[in-house]
């Protein structure tokens, strides 16, 4: 299959593009980001694009593919709701409304989050507006879209992109949380791979849908 992943310059995309590497199922990966991502592969093509609203005059090299793993975000800390909707919400579909429209046999994969808030009604803001997010885009004509909520997620050997604080905090972590609360990146990747090639029932996976998905071998669609 052929994959565009966003977000490599952070730890969820750059997990997920190296696991993605490895997988004898993946023939090639296009990454989209604002700013270049340093890595040699032959499976590995990048496009740096500033505004990810406006893709035009790439439709080309973005044309062609199975599946867009959309793993790019930001913290909402210190963000009003409207700054956070603006690059939440409003790029998001903004450019999955473009993906569709080169793509419609593509299966896109959003990168959301624990306790995400389905109903838009919650009283934390962030969720409400990844529920947004996450509803609207399951409104879109890809062959099929799944919104991710996974919680802690340890790295992919040799990633880059780890926040000190990730590094002192995860023993700790490990020892306190649930095994089952804890996802590794490598079975996130494996989760969007098999949710293109076999598919799953949900549309929105929390963190045992994605284990279940990423450990499947038969079709579950």
């Amino acid at each position: 299959m052929k994959i565009i992943i966003t977000g490599a310059t952070g730890m969820v995309g750059e997990g997920v593009l190296l696991a993605a590497l490895e997988n004898q199922s993946v023939e090639k990966v296009l990454i989209i980001n604002r700013n270049s991502y340093t890595l040699a592969h032959p499976k590995l093509e990048e496009l740096i694009i500033k505004d990810f609203t406006n893709l035009e005059g790439h439709e080309a090299q973005i044309s062609g593919y199975d599946a867009c793993f959309f793993c790019a975000g930001v913290s909402s800390v210190g963000m009003s709701e409207e700054a956070y909707t603006k690059v939440t919400y409003d790029l998001t579909l903004s450019f999955a409304r473009q993906m569709v429209a080169l793509n419609p046999q593509m299966t896109f994969t959003y990168v959301s989050g624990m306790h995400t808030d389905s109903t838009e009604k919650g009283r934390s803001m962030w969720a409400r507006v990844k529920g947004k997010t996450e509803n609207d885009l399951m409104k879109l004509p890809f062959k099929a879209v799944y919104n991710f909520r996974p919680g802690v997620m340890t790295p992919v050997p040799g990633q880059k992109n780890i926040k000190l604080i990730f590094n002192i905090l995860l023993p700790v972590v490990k020892v306190l949380m649930p095994k089952k609360q804890v996802l590794a990146l490598e079975e996130v990747a494996q989760a969007m791979i098999n949710a293109v090639s076999i598919g799953y029932p949900k549309s929105v996976l929390e963190i045992a849908d994605i284990r279940t998905l990423a450990h499947a071998h038969v079709g579950l669609s």
